[in-house]
């Protein structure tokens, strides 16, 4: 009976930690950043993947589509292999400091630096999937702006952040039609 209890305490244990370890790895990428710690960065951060995206995104344009299967299109697949990425822009390298990446992980600006001490948002999980992960963050000033952190699972407990979905501009409010009176 109290190898059976140990058993499901350690099956429980594993499963919660299994469902939170993106959420754990938001936080060491949070810490990490905020001590400007770049091994920790680069353990939990795939630089190429984030910087494809956020240059879609500060260029405008969908993200590039991805690469053929060499089972479905051989031909399309060599050629792709063959054809050179186009260089992102050099504002992605801004947006890829510690100073940055802290900034947006406290739901700030990337120039605004990290939140003061006492300002931490908290981090929400939007979507959670055995292999993906949506961690938002509110900015504290204004609630409505939030930065999204895509997360990849990469082992069974190690995961990577794969994309940073940027705020998007909110279109000014249209005028209301001024009425004369009758």
């Amino acid at each position: 009976m109290r190898f059976g209890t140990l058993l499901l305490i350690v099956l429980l244990a594993a499963v919660g930690y299994f469902v939170t370890a993106p959420w754990w790895t938001f936080r060491s990428l949070r810490d990490a950043a905020r001590n400007n710690d770049q091994p920790a960065l680069a353990r939990v951060i795939d630089y190429d993947s984030v910087r494809d995206g956020l240059a879609a995104q500060i260029a405008g344009r969908p993200p590039p589509p991805p690469a053929p299967s060499v089972w479905n299109d051989p031909v399309g697949a060599v050629k792709h292999f063959f054809t050179p990425p186009p260089a992102a822009p050099p504002q992605t390298e801004g947006y890829l400091s510690a100073r940055s990446i802290a900034a947006m992980a406290d739901g700030r600006r990337r120039a605004d630096g990290p939140a003061p001490s006492g300002r931490e948002p908290f981090p929400t999980i939007a979507f959670w999937g055995p292999d993906r992960c949506r961690i938002n963050v509110n900015d504290p000033d204004d609630r409505a702006r939030k930065t999204e952190f895509v997360f990849e699972r990469k082992g069974i407990f190690s995961w990577k952040l794969e994309r940073i979905v940027l705020p998007t501009r909110k279109a000014a409010p249209a005028a209301a039609p001024k009425h004369a009176p009758a």
